[in-house]
């Protein structure tokens, strides 16, 4: 691999260094690279970025050496926040109740009821942008307007990434997409903005987290409230109230016995079980989609 000889190069090389690797870590090394690149250069106005990037490779590294130590730290960095794998069950019985030892299920979870707020922030925050960057656009603080509501979208795409992977165990970026347009001139660098497929998408999902965000969390309650009903239907029992009674024209019901009681609470169980294992693909479904709208696909 040639000597790169400027700040480009030296990206492009580390970028295909890393090729094959997650696209988040790729964009957490171009970043890193890049600030790091920059500030040596900009500690030494006298030479021109051959020099400067001559003397860094030995204290920075090499591309193919950067990229190296960064695989293997997010191998060590991975195994270190990463829970405790939930035990392994051979049998179809094992494996349905284990996925209550499944940490990620309680995380998928929590996101679900989370999703509704963040939903609703999100959703309201793109609308309310993009509708106050439409009227003042015949304005002259139309356009500067609206590239702080980009810079604020794209701040609000980190913040949701951490919570995912915080919470769904989805590799998200931990730094924002390294600047390549600085050194650009300033009309260049917003087209350039405006070019980027990330601006739009990570737009899209701010839009799209309103409508998942009802579903998820409608989802989470409705299961969890008739399964803990269901089981909970024993001790009603034993306090001498019946689990239903009805009354409908004329006709009346109030039961079940202890027969059909004790039969709620064991479907209650079973159904319990079942909604963890809905959240917890959901939790999955939902961490690719984040993974797919929110990571450039450019770092790949």
């Amino acid at each position: 691999m040639n000597a790169p000889r400027t700040i480009a190069e030296y990206l492009e090389q580390l970028r295909a260094a890393l090729r094959g690797a997650d696209p988040a870590l790729i964009q957490d090394a171009l970043y890193d690279a890049e600030e790091h690149l920059r500030a040596e250069l900009a500690e030494q106005p006298g030479r021109n970025e051959a020099a400067m990037l001559e003397h860094v490779v030995g204290s920075y590294g090499a591309p193919d050496e950067v990229a190296d130590i960064y695989r293997d730290q997010e191998i060590k960095i991975q195994r270190a926040i990463r829970p405790p794998p939930p035990p392994q069950h051979r049998s179809v019985l094992g494996k349905f109740f284990g996925v209550a030892a499944d940490p990620h299920t309680y995380g998928a979870l929590f996101y679900l009821l989370l999703a509704l707020v963040t939903g609703i922030f999100y959703f309201t925050w793109a609308v309310t942008g993009l509708s106050l960057s439409a009227g003042l656009s015949v304005l002259i603080i139309g356009i500067p307007f609206f590239l702080l509501f980009l810079g604020s979208v794209r701040g609000l795409s980190l913040l949701e990434g951490r919570i995912v992977e915080t919470m769904l165990g989805v590799r998200m970026p931990r730094r924002p997409p390294y600047p390549a347009q600085q050194g650009l001139p300033l009309l260049k660098r917003i087209g350039a903005m405006f070019t980027d497929g990330r601006t739009w998408t990570t737009l899209f999902y701010m839009l799209l987290m309103l409508p998942l965000g009802i579903i998820y969390f409608t989802i989470a309650v409705t299961f969890l409230s008739v399964s803990l009903a269901f089981i909970g239907s024993p001790f009603v029992k034993a306090f001498g109230l019946n689990v239903i009674n009805m009354d409908v024209d004329g006709f009346s019901y109030y039961g079940p016995g202890w027969a059909g009681t004790i039969a709620l609470c064991l479907v209650g169980i079973v159904l319990l079980f079942a909604s963890l294992h809905l959240v917890r693909g959901i939790g999955r479904l939902h961490g690719q989609i984040a993974k797919g709208l929110l990571v450039p696909s450019s770092a790949a």
